[in-house]
Protein backbone atom coordinates (compact mmCIF):
# COMPACT_ATOMS: atom_id res chain seq x y z
CA UNK A 1 0.00 0.00 0.00
CA UNK A 2 1.23 3.19 -0.72
CA UNK A 3 1.63 6.40 1.38
CA UNK A 4 -1.07 8.08 -0.55
CA UNK A 5 -3.70 5.75 0.60
CA UNK A 6 -2.93 4.99 3.86
CA UNK A 7 -5.18 7.34 6.41
CA UNK A 8 -4.28 8.96 9.59
CA UNK A 9 -6.82 9.32 12.35
CA UNK A 10 -7.83 12.40 11.90
CA UNK A 11 -8.53 11.63 7.63
CA UNK A 12 -10.80 8.69 9.42
CA UNK A 13 -12.69 11.20 11.60
CA UNK A 14 -13.49 13.82 8.33
CA UNK A 15 -17.39 13.75 7.52
CA UNK A 16 -18.21 11.61 4.87
CA UNK A 17 -15.56 8.78 5.96
CA UNK A 18 -17.20 5.40 7.45
CA UNK A 19 -14.05 4.29 8.89
CA UNK A 20 -14.70 3.10 12.58
CA UNK A 21 -12.88 2.76 15.58
CA UNK A 22 -13.26 0.34 18.64
CA UNK A 23 -13.56 2.38 22.25
CA UNK A 24 -13.47 0.42 25.61
CA UNK A 25 -16.28 2.46 27.51
CA UNK A 26 -16.42 2.95 31.08
CA UNK A 27 -18.38 5.24 33.63
CA UNK A 28 -17.07 7.74 36.11
CA UNK A 29 -19.61 9.61 38.02
CA UNK A 30 -22.47 8.71 36.00
CA UNK A 31 -20.48 10.05 33.18
CA UNK A 32 -19.73 7.32 29.98
CA UNK A 33 -15.57 7.74 28.73
CA UNK A 34 -13.95 6.45 26.13
CA UNK A 35 -10.52 5.00 25.30
CA UNK A 36 -9.63 3.25 22.15
CA UNK A 37 -9.18 -0.31 22.56
CA UNK A 38 -5.62 -0.66 21.05
CA UNK A 39 -4.77 1.54 24.22
CA UNK A 40 -5.87 -0.82 27.00
CA UNK A 41 -3.59 -3.63 28.55
CA UNK A 42 -6.14 -4.98 31.08
CA UNK A 43 -9.50 -4.32 32.97
CA UNK A 44 -10.00 -6.24 36.29
CA UNK A 45 -11.21 -5.36 39.76
CA UNK A 46 -7.94 -4.42 42.07
CA UNK A 47 -7.51 -6.19 45.26
CA UNK A 48 -5.19 -4.49 47.02
CA UNK A 49 -3.26 -0.91 46.70
CA UNK A 50 -0.49 0.34 48.49
CA UNK A 51 -0.32 3.89 49.84
CA UNK A 52 2.14 6.25 48.44
CA UNK A 53 3.51 9.19 50.73
CA UNK A 54 3.25 12.64 49.36
CA UNK A 55 1.86 11.77 46.40
CA UNK A 56 -1.13 14.02 44.61
CA UNK A 57 -4.55 13.36 45.35
CA UNK A 58 -5.56 11.67 42.43
CA UNK A 59 -3.08 9.00 42.65
CA UNK A 60 -4.72 5.87 44.54
CA UNK A 61 -2.04 4.54 45.11
CA UNK A 62 -0.06 1.51 43.11
CA UNK A 63 -0.40 -2.22 43.47
CA UNK A 64 0.97 -5.40 41.53
CA UNK A 65 0.21 -6.30 37.92
CA UNK A 66 2.01 -10.18 37.33
CA UNK A 67 4.79 -8.05 38.78
CA UNK A 68 5.40 -4.63 37.47
CA UNK A 69 4.41 -1.98 39.96
CA UNK A 70 1.41 -0.02 38.05
CA UNK A 71 0.36 3.46 39.40
CA UNK A 72 -3.32 3.38 39.88
CA UNK A 73 -5.01 7.19 39.21
CA UNK A 74 -8.31 7.29 40.69
CA UNK A 75 -10.45 9.20 37.55
CA UNK A 76 -13.04 10.60 40.35
CA UNK A 77 -10.71 12.41 42.11
CA UNK A 78 -8.50 13.33 38.66
CA UNK A 79 -11.84 15.01 37.39
CA UNK A 80 -13.02 16.41 40.16
CA UNK A 81 -15.93 14.06 40.89
CA UNK A 82 -18.01 13.48 44.11
CA UNK A 83 -15.40 10.94 46.29
CA UNK A 84 -16.73 7.21 45.81
CA UNK A 85 -19.09 5.30 48.83
CA UNK A 86 -16.80 3.56 50.74
CA UNK A 87 -16.82 -0.40 50.14
CA UNK A 88 -18.23 0.81 46.37
CA UNK A 89 -16.65 -1.47 43.80
CA UNK A 90 -13.80 -0.12 41.30
CA UNK A 91 -12.60 -1.17 38.37
CA UNK A 92 -9.08 -0.98 36.90
CA UNK A 93 -8.43 -0.12 33.06
CA UNK A 94 -4.37 -0.35 32.29
CA UNK A 95 -2.66 1.69 29.97
CA UNK A 96 0.69 2.50 29.45
CA UNK A 97 2.29 5.98 28.73
CA UNK A 98 5.78 6.35 27.44
CA UNK A 99 6.78 2.89 28.93
CA UNK A 100 5.18 3.11 32.42
CA UNK A 101 1.91 1.26 33.12
CA UNK A 102 -1.00 3.22 34.12
CA UNK A 103 -4.03 2.15 36.54
CA UNK A 104 -7.32 4.36 35.70
CA UNK A 105 -9.73 3.64 38.70
CA UNK A 106 -13.26 3.77 37.79
CA UNK A 107 -17.20 3.00 38.65
CA UNK A 108 -17.45 0.47 36.02
CA UNK A 109 -16.33 -1.18 32.65
CA UNK A 110 -18.76 -1.24 29.89
CA UNK A 111 -18.63 -2.64 26.48
CA UNK A 112 -16.62 -2.39 23.69
CA UNK A 113 -18.28 0.00 20.67
CA UNK A 114 -17.56 0.32 17.22
CA UNK A 115 -18.18 3.71 16.08
CA UNK A 116 -18.21 5.08 12.77
CA UNK A 117 -15.20 7.92 12.75
CA UNK A 118 -17.45 10.62 10.78
CA UNK A 119 -19.78 10.90 14.16
CA UNK A 120 -16.46 11.74 16.14
CA UNK A 121 -16.48 15.75 17.40
CA UNK A 122 -14.76 18.11 18.65
CA UNK A 123 -15.51 19.18 21.83
CA UNK A 124 -18.70 21.28 22.09
CA UNK A 125 -18.26 24.53 23.65
CA UNK A 126 -20.49 24.17 26.44
CA UNK A 127 -18.29 20.33 27.68
CA UNK A 128 -17.52 21.07 31.35
CA UNK A 129 -13.73 22.39 31.83
CA UNK A 130 -12.53 19.58 33.73
CA UNK A 131 -13.91 16.74 30.99
CA UNK A 132 -12.60 19.38 28.01
CA UNK A 133 -9.30 19.53 29.80
CA UNK A 134 -8.57 15.84 29.46
CA UNK A 135 -10.82 14.89 26.11
CA UNK A 136 -9.94 14.69 22.62
CA UNK A 137 -13.48 14.89 21.36
CA UNK A 138 -17.45 13.41 21.88
CA UNK A 139 -19.23 11.08 20.05
CA UNK A 140 -23.31 11.53 20.75
CA UNK A 141 -24.86 8.46 21.50
CA UNK A 142 -28.62 7.58 21.19
CA UNK A 143 -29.11 8.20 25.05
CA UNK A 144 -25.74 9.42 26.51
CA UNK A 145 -22.71 11.51 25.32
CA UNK A 146 -19.45 9.05 25.03
CA UNK A 147 -15.96 11.62 26.29
CA UNK A 148 -13.11 10.04 24.22
CA UNK A 149 -10.04 10.60 27.13
CA UNK A 150 -6.87 11.39 25.88
CA UNK A 151 -4.81 9.55 28.10
CA UNK A 152 -1.57 11.70 27.54
CA UNK A 153 -3.20 14.67 29.30
CA UNK A 154 -4.76 12.53 31.78
CA UNK A 155 -0.77 11.45 32.27
CA UNK A 156 1.04 14.47 31.61
CA UNK A 157 -0.94 16.88 34.63
CA UNK A 158 -0.46 13.74 36.67
CA UNK A 159 3.09 13.92 36.21
CA UNK A 160 3.47 17.40 36.37
CA UNK A 161 1.39 17.77 40.07
CA UNK A 162 4.03 15.15 41.31
CA UNK A 163 6.74 16.97 40.00
CA UNK A 164 5.76 20.19 41.68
Amino acid sequence: MSTNTMQTDNEARMPGNTATSDYVTMSVGGQLFGIPVLEVHDVFVPSKLAHVPMAPPEVAGVLNLRGRIVTAIDLRQRLGFEPRDPGAQVMAVVIEYQGEPYSLLVDAVGEVLSLEANCFERNPSNLDAKLRDVSEGIFRLEDRLMVVIQLDKIILLLNGAMAA
